[in-house]
This record gives structure tokens, C-alpha cells and sequence, in this order.
């Protein structure tokens, strides 16, 4: 038998809240490894896919596989499970914990020990507590904030904190990440340590889909990109033919060609 190539398979996609037609027959694939990009105006319906890939919300109809598996109506934590992780718009941190403790919450999906061997500390919580926080430590030196284990999480700026976002989601041990606007709010300079971090996540074996409005690192990291406009996908393909989409040009950048610098 043969192995599909794509870890994500959306078919034909409608999501409605009451009148509104957020996700209109949506289908598109993300083939394991790549990094695939969905870029579209504001209330385009972007973060809406991403909670309906990751249960948040329930698709009106239509079919989500992953991995081969169908995924409608399973829970986020079964989704999480499964292996999909997300981050989000806003920073969604433990602002008063650690660095490292918020970095260790999201080895959650992958602890084993139960109520009573955690209570009365038995050999196997303990070992796998030290395995939780290696585990933390080795995605803390990923990202470049090792040093910063210790510190409150709220007290790092913003660039870090959505560095430690996406820590949190990879310590779940994810095969697929969604990535909702990592950019949002970074400099130039921040910007460039994203995308280094997104290489290196693509490059550990993760799958990343990624939302975002900052085009230069679309374009600079982004193996395949979707338009999407009022729920609709419009265009879909590599970056070079996106930005000279002429359908993509008017919905999006008002008459502009992407620029891929």
C-alpha cells in the first residue's frame, strides 16, 4: 500500500456562524515537511481554519484528514494528541511562571503518570519529570532561551514570548504545527530570528502551516502558499507564481505585486 505524501487533507471546507459564510468549500493538502503559508486579507477566514483543524470549532461540513485519520469532531485535546499543535494571534502564556514551567505545561499530551504516582512521587513520575524537563530544556536552546529559563515568562519582550509560544506548542511533541501570525508586532530584526526558528522546526521534522500578513517572510520561507478571500480559496502554489497572481493582486494588495524581498 501506498503512503500518502500529505499529512493534511481538507475536502471541500464550509464553516457558518448563524448568516456569515466564514470557511466557503475549502479543499486544500500539506505534504509532509513543507511549509505551507495561508495569507488573505483580514477576516478572510484564517484563524477559522485553524480552529477547525484543531476542533475549536466544528466545520459545517466537509472532511479533514490528517495523517489518513479523520479528525471532524474529535476534541482539541484528542486533536493535540494526535499530534497537531497551534499557537495563536495574542501570546496565550502563564505570564507568572517560569520560562521553563511554561515550556514543561505543554508536555501534557505526553505524560503517562497517573493521580497516584504523582501524589506519592514513585520512581515512575520522578523519572518521567526528568524527562519533561530535558525535554523543555532541549526546546528552550532551540529557540535561543535557555539562558532565560528561570525568568518569569511575562517578563520577556514580545519577540520572546512568541518564541516561547511556539516552544510550548513543539514540546507537545507535535508532527504538525499551525503557526497564527509568529511576525505580528516584530521588528525587522525579529522578524529574521522567525524565520530562522521556523527553518529549524521544519528542519527537527515538523510540518509547519503558518498564517501570517508579514509578506516578506512568507515569501522567504513558505514552500507553497493559499489565498484565501471571504472563506474562499482564490490561488495556490509556489510563491513565486503568487505574488504575480493577478487574482491575488486585486483581493489582497489593491492593484500591488508581492514582493518577495
Amino acid at each position: 500500500m501506498t503512503t500518502s505524501p500529505f499529512i493534511l487533507d481538507a475536502e471541500r471546507l464550509f464553516k457558518a456562524f448563524g448568516g456569515l459564510m466564514a470557511i466557503s468549500d475549502l479543499s486544500f493538502k500539506v505534504r509532509e515537511g513543507e511549509i505551507k503559508s495561508v495569507i488573505g486579507p483580514n477576516g478572510a477566514g484564517k484563524t477559522t481554519l485553524f480552529n477547525l483543524i484543531t476542533g475549536v470549532h466544528p466545520a459545517s461540513s466537509g472532511k479533514i484528514h490528517f495523517r489518513g485519520k479523520a479528525i471532524n469532531g474529535l476534541k482539541p485535546y484528542v486533536i493535540a494528541r494526535l499530534g497537531i499543535s497551534r499557537t495563536f494571534q495574542t501570546v496565550e502564556l502563564f505570564p507568572q511562571m517560569t520560562v521553563l514551567e511554561n515550556v514543561m505545561v505543554g508536555c501534557h499530551p505526553r505524560s503517562r503518570a497517573g493521580l497516584f504516582s504523582s501524589g506519592f512521587r514513585l520512581p515512575q513520575m520522578r523519572k518521567e519529570e526528568k524527562w519533561i524537563r530535558d525535554q523543555s530544556i532541549e526546546k528552550l536552546e532551540l529557540g535561543g532561551l535557555r539562558g532565560k529559563a528561570d525568568l518569569p515568562a511575562g517578563s520577556l519582550p514580545l519577540g520572546e514570548q512568541k518564541t516561547l509560544e511556539i516552544l510550548r506548542a513543539l514540546s507537545t511533541g507535535p508532527k504538525l504545527i499551525l503557526l497564527d501570525e509568529p511576525a505580528a508586532g516584530l521588528n525587522e530584526v525579529e522578524t529574521q530570528k522567525m524565520a530562522d526558528l521556523v527553518y529549524c522546526i521544519r528542519k527537527s521534522g515538523v510540518t509547519i502551516l503558518l498564517v501570517e500578513h508579514d509578506m516578506s517572510l512568507v515569501m522567504k520561507v513558505s514552500d507553497e502558499i493559499i489565498v484565501i478571500n471571504y472563506g474562499e480559496k482564490i490561488a495556490e502554489g509556489p510563491p513565486a507564481e503568487i505574488q504575480n497572481d493577478q487574482k491575488v493582486i486585486e483581493a489582497y494588495l489593491g492593484g500591488e505585486a508581492l514582493c518577495l524581498n
